[in-house]
Order: structure tokens, then sequence, then C-alpha cells
């Protein structure tokens, strides 16, 4: 009887060691991968890099590299999906807060995921990792969140003004500004969509105002201050007047607004002038608008 209990203490504790061996060989055998990503809101860029440790996979150059090569291309969705799912669309919802609310589903999470580029998998200098990167576009992510056929009412004012014909917007919102209805102030924080209000807090600028059929490259374009501070004729650098056009109207924003502070304020004799003509109201319609904002606003790491 001794020797059964014996017996079955040894095979048992022979199991024990054995699994958690097992579990200490995954746990050391499981790839590791050095990601990082960033967003640029100036050329409206993903840009992520994965990198897989090599000695980690257990892999050894050069029978292992076509494994690599697969493993490091394999972890794309875990490392993108939730930086798709974390992008601001606007002052009030993450891409993962329309994907809750049944506005986007996981196709469409799929969709928005594609990479417009990418560098084929290529081993680091010192030929510990495999690694490769990925570009993402959120022009074609501010395309697909475009559902409107047609663009809602621009509200003209009762009294217009008289107002020059612009060629464009250009809103400068640099430094911390007074956020509305809060006793403190806060950065401009880019999104997908963001809106223009004018001090009366009425709404002036959306992204169902815009004509879906003019576009296809967002709705808004971010530059950094010192684009609209150039020794040019212009004043603005090449990129940013070719956008804009040589005559477009400078106004200094008043303040932000918003669940997170995306939206801009301005002043409403400023809003006056944009919605007291045609021209200048299709300004809107047709995006012709450029938020200056601080360069560390516009390129950060996610």
């Amino acid at each position: 009887m001794k020797r059964l209990v014996l017996l079955s203490f040894f095979v048992g504790f022979t199991q024990l060691a054995i699994g958690q061996a097992a579990i200490r060989r995954t746990a050391i055998e499981k790839p590791a991968f050095d990601t990082k990503s960033s967003i640029d809101w100036i050329d409206m860029e993903i840009r992520a890099q994965t990198a897989l440790n090599l000695a980690s996979a257990n892999i050894k150059l050069p029978g292992g590299r076509v494994r690599a090569q697969e493993l490091v291309e394999g972890e794309y969705l875990h490392l993108i999906r939730p930086v798709i799912l974390n992008i601001q669309v606007d002052s009030s919802h993450t891409v993962a807060d329309l994907l809750s609310g049944r506005e986007l589903n996981l196709a469409d999470i799929g969709r928005l995921s594609r990479p417009v580029s990418k560098t084929p998998p290529a081993l680091s200098k010192d030929m510990g990792f495999m690694q490769v990167s990925y570009t993402v576009s959120l022009k074609a992510m501010s395309e697909a969140l475009l559902r409107h056929s047609r663009p809602s009412t621009i509200r003209r004012p009762l009294s217009p003004v008289k107002a020059p014909a612009y060629t464009g917007i250009i809103i400068i919102a640099t430094g911390n500004l007074p956020i509305h209805g809060r006793n403190t102030t806060s950065r401009v924080q880019p999104c997908i969509f963001p809106k223009i209000w004018d001090t009366d807090m009425n709404l002036i600028y959306e992204r169902s105002m815009t004509d879906p059929d003019k576009n296809k490259n967002g709705i808004v374009k971010y530059v950094p201050e010192e684009a609209v501070f150039r020794p040019t004729p212009s004043g603005m650098d090449e990129d940013l007047e070719a956008f804009i056009g040589k005559n477009p109207l400078r106004i200094l924003a008043r303040g932000v607004f918003g669940m997170n502070p995306t939206d801009l304020i301005i002043d409403r004799s400023d809003a006056l002038l944009i919605l007291s003509s045609d021209e200048n109201v299709n300004l809107l319609r047709y995006s012709r608008v450029a938020f200056a904002l601080d360069p560390s606003a516009l390129n950060a790491s996610l």
C-alpha cells in the first residue's frame, strides 16, 4: 500500500514538474516583438513598426529567415488595430466609440487598418531583429467616414457684412487656449473631423456641411505654425499656398471646445466674413480650411 502511495506521489510530482517546465519553456520561447507607432497629422498618416527578437523566437540565421519574416508580418494586426481604435474622430468619439455604437463594424476596422505602404521585412544592423514598417492613411479613413451624400445647410447671417472673396481660410491656434465653459486652458488636439464655432457658439463648420464629392482628402489640413509665417510673397510655404491660395482669410482662434479640445472657436466678426458671401461659404463646402497648430501637437507617439 505504501509503495502504491509513493508511486502515485512520484507520478504526480513528475507530471507537475514536466508541466511547469513546459510553461517555462513556452514563456521563454514566446517570440518578443518591439512595436512602436506614431501619428503625423501634417501628412495625415499613421506610421507603425514592429521588430521580432530572433533570439526570443529561437530563430537562427540564415535558415530561419523566412520563418522570421512570416512571424513579424503576422504581428501587424495586433500592432495596428489598437492604434486605429484609439484615433480621435471628432471631439467626442474615437474609432472605438464608433465601433461600440455600431456606426462601424469589424469589417470596416479591417479596411481602415490596411496599409497604403509597407517596407519589406529586413534584418536590423545587429542581425538580432527582423523588422517591418507600415503606413496607414488617415485621408482614406476620413473618406470612409464621410457617409453623407449631400452637404447640409450652412446658416447665413441675417445681416451680412461686406467681405472680399478669399481663396482659403487659415485658423492659427497655437499655444494654450481658453476652453469654453471651463476655467482652464488647453492646447488644440487634432482629430479627423474638427468643428468650428464662433464666439456666440454658433456652429460654423463640421463634416456634414462639406461636399463629399470634393473632399476625398479630408475636411481639414493641419500645418505647423511656421508654415504660415514664411519669408515668401504670400507669407506661406509652397505646399500651404498650393492648398489655400494666395489670398486666404487669416484668423486667430479665440478658444477651444468639445469633450476633447479638438474644436476651434473664432470671433463672430471673422465668422461673418466667411458666411456673408457665396464664394467664402464655398471655402467651407470644399474644405479649403487649414489649422495652424504647435508642431508638437501634430506629431505624436501612440
